[in-house]
């Protein structure tokens, strides 16, 4: 599989501040954009794991 550019969020708008995510030799990886020399990378099934999980609400006890 090839590299693809780097994506971010629509609701980041204009700012540089967002996760960025792409998809390199059939791993997804995401990034900070605002510090992007850290990159996490995981399987397609793992992350569609996490993106159910926060979009089921798992996660916002964090964000208090």
């Amino acid at each position: 599989m090839a590299s693809s550019e780097w994506q971010k969020s629509s609701y980041s708008g204009a700012t540089d501040n967002c996760v960025e995510v792409r998809t390199v030799d059939g791993l997804v990886e995401v990034r900070e954009s605002d510090d992007a020399d850290i990159v996490v990378r995981t399987t397609a099934s793992n992350f569609a794991r996490l993106l159910q999980a926060a979009k089921a609400g798992e996660f916002d006890h964090h964000a208090n």
